[in-house]
């Protein structure tokens, strides 16, 4: 039946490149080897986007044409427009054996894409745990970071994936790495409201007091965010400062006061943040509260 569709194929004068990957995408074998015994077929010739079929039958997670392009001439190491690579597609998508399959042929594990993210970034941040597993023990970096200062293990914080920074942190990957804004893993997690990533952290010894390029610690950005188990988890495991202040002199209680949370404030004050303290400006958490007119924080403040 190939052979039959190739010769049609090459009688209506279809361009047989993208008939390769039309046949590749639906995982038809028997097309796509007969398309690539013929000589005007090139193995790794892309579609628009710079994908080739490669690329295409590692997205679709179909072994056997990975191994036939491969067996063919495809190159391992190709790059899409956004330089994504066969080995990121594996990682994205959690196949195991066609990230074996690639690397086996040479596929470059610290390649990166445009953006800078490398396989065990892109396994990280969508949290196939056994992927990252996979590709430490096939020498990826932990400790490579993206052109915006991301490692693995604060793509994982960000999405949220405990068990995947668990295994980054017991792999070496550095707590207190920040990005291009100073974040840490721990700010990041905190900031997005992933209670479980923050809890691992703070038991692997990531610095509760780490202030971020604006001088926020994790307490003030869960206070600004108005996550209040987070604010809690933060003052009872964390034992995190409930005074301390970023580059403008704001504190946690002043961020509360600002938003409106009474609970946060109402929390923070039991922990004890300082009412009388004042930002750059001069202005005191009371202040803040009066300017933005949330009554039942600045009955609870004027109490204290």
């Amino acid at each position: 039946m190939g052979m039959a569709l190739v010769t049609d194929y090459v009688a209506a004068g279809d361009d047989l490149n993208k008939q390769l990957r039309l046949a590749v995408a639906k995982g038809d074998v028997e097309t796509a080897g007969e398309l690539l015994d013929h000589n005007d077929v090139n193995v790794n010739a892309n579609n628009e986007f710079g994908k080739g079929p490669l690329m295409i039958a590692v997205e679709g997670g179909n072994m056997e044409i990975v191994a036939l392009l491969l067996n063919r001439g495809a190159d391992v190491n190709a790059r899409t427009r956004a330089g994504a690579t066969p080995l990121t597609f594996a990682a994205e998508n959690g196949q195991f054996m066609t990230t074996a399959l690639l690397l086996e042929r040479g596929a470059h594990i610290h390649d990166r894409t445009r953006a800078g993210w490398d396989s065990l970034m892109v396994a990280a941040r969508y949290g196939i745990t056994p992927m990252v597993e996979q590709l430490l023990f096939k020498g990826a970096d932990v400790k490579a970071s993206d052109k915006n200062g991301k490692t693995a293990l604060m793509h994982a914080a960000i999405k949220g994936h405990a068990d995947t920074v668990k295994r980054l942190i017991d792999a070496g990957a550095e707590l207190e790495s920040r990005n291009t804004l100073g974040a840490t893993a721990l700010i990041l997690a905190t900031d997005w409201g992933h209670i479980d990533v923050v809890r691992v952290l703070i038991h692997s010894g990531a610095n509760i007091e780490s202030q971020d390029g604006y001088g926020a610690t994790p307490l003030i950005a869960a206070a600004a965010r108005r996550h209040e188990l987070m604010v809690k988890l933060l003052l009872t495991e964390g034992k995190a400062n409930a005074n301390a202040h970023d580059n403008d002199g704001y504190t946690a209680l002043m961020e509360a006061a600002s938003v409106g949370d009474v609970d946060i404030v109402d929390l923070l004050l039991k922990n004890g943040a300082n009412p009388v303290m004042k930002n750059n400006p001069g202005d005191t958490a009371l202040a803040i509260a009066r300017s933005k007119r949330h009554k039942n924080i600045i009955r609870l403040l004027e109490k204290q």
